[in-house]
């Protein structure tokens, strides 16, 4: 498919995507009086739909049966807590991407004090409507993800991406 169906929003050459934000909700909050870490998740699948908006992938893409996409693997990182009422700001890195597939990392950022709160590193895979089967990407987002792709390559590597979990033995 060469274009969109549907409208698409302007896309953002800012490197790293930097359009999402969220406040943290009082059920985001758990009984040591921080998020909870599954709302954490949450907050960043919220990223990844700002994402996917960016490359015509958003909502309108599964209403209209096109495709959907999927997280094959994720790896989250909390690094400093936030609590009820905090402004947030989600940033997003594109590390590499193939015809199905795309390999980002969003860093989760407390908005007023800037600190870093947490990442998170998805593997996420486009998915015909009617198969739900990987395919490759509509050429309309292919060439908006690569258009990201080459903006955010001058990046560095975040620290948090690509780590692997375990205990390490001296």
């Amino acid at each position: 498919m060469k274009l969109a169906p549907y409208p698409m929003i302007e896309l953002d050459p800012g490197a790293p995507l930097d359009r999402h934000r969220a406040t943290v909700k009082s059920e985001w909050i758990d009984w040591n009086g921080h998020m909870n870490v599954g709302y954490y998740v949450v907050a960043f699948d919220q990223a990844t739909d700002t994402l996917c908006q960016q490359f015509g992938c958003g909502f309108e893409y599964t209403r209209d049966k096109i495709g959907m996409t999927f997280v094959l693997e994720a790896h989250v990182t909390y690094d400093r807590e936030v609590k009820e009422g905090d402004e947030l700001r989600v940033t997003t890195q594109i590390l590499d991407h193939d015809a199905k597939r795309l390999h980002y990392i969003h860093a989760m950022y407390h908005a007023g004090e800037g600190y870093l709160a947490a990442t998170n590193e998805l593997m996420l895979m486009n998915i015909d409507y009617a198969s739900r089967r990987s395919a490759p990407w509509p050429d309309f987002a292919l060439e908006r993800i690569e258009k990201m792709a080459a903006a955010h390559a001058a990046l560095p590597k975040p620290k948090q991406a690509g780590r692997l979990i375990g205990i390490k033995k001296k």
